[in-house]
């Protein structure tokens, strides 16, 4: 974790849970998103049914996740009422957190345990999904990156829960 991680993660402790309401996977480029219930995240990899599983072992870009308050964000901003998920590309749907404060940091949804890695930037294919200004609507809601740390079945309902670092840190001591 950077020092960035280490500082916002001192004020997380009182991070209320959010819950994963949606989990869509692309089973290869430009394909319609899937809409699943459940998945396995499997470390190091990505989600099975997931074009990424095949990518690039230790991505930082394994699950892509947005919220549902990002989402409203977006629509508000191309003006429109209501944006179907499954447009925005991303694999995970969560409400009830303020995902940018998760960013660099630790969490756990159903049994994986995953890491914010970085901000997840639109691309231009966002200006057909969402129309002429798409792209810039979207710019500080795209959501975030994350790496899956440890493999678990994931479902629709779980608790996402922000796990503090030394949390995580302890947890990994004790699987040896």
């Amino acid at each position: 974790m950077n020092a960035q991680g280490r500082l916002i993660s001192r004020f997380l402790d009182e991070l209320s849970p959010g819950t994963l309401e949606w989990i869509g996977l692309r089973p290869a480029r430009k394909e319609p998103m899937v809409a699943v219930s459940q998945t396995l995240a499997i470390a190091d990899r990505g989600l099975r049914g997931d074009r990424r599983l095949e990518g690039s072992k230790g991505s930082a870009r394994q699950v892509s996740i947005i919220s549902v308050e990002f989402i409203r964000a977006i629509a508000q901003n191309v003006g429109v009422e209501h944006i179907p998920v499954d447009i925005l590309r991303r694999n995970l749907l969560v409400s009830g957190i303020n995902l940018n404060a998760l960013r660099h940091q630790y969490f756990k949804i159903g049994d994986a345990v995953f890491q914010a890695t970085a901000q997840c930037h639109p691309c231009s294919r966002m200006e057909a999904a969402l129309g002429k200004g798409g792209l810039v609507a979207m710019l500080g809601y795209g959501g975030l990156c994350a790496k899956i740390l440890e493999s678990g079945e994931i479902k629709c309902g779980d608790q996402l829960i922000y796990l503090p670092p030394n949390k995580y840190q302890e947890r990994q001591l004790s699987l040896y």
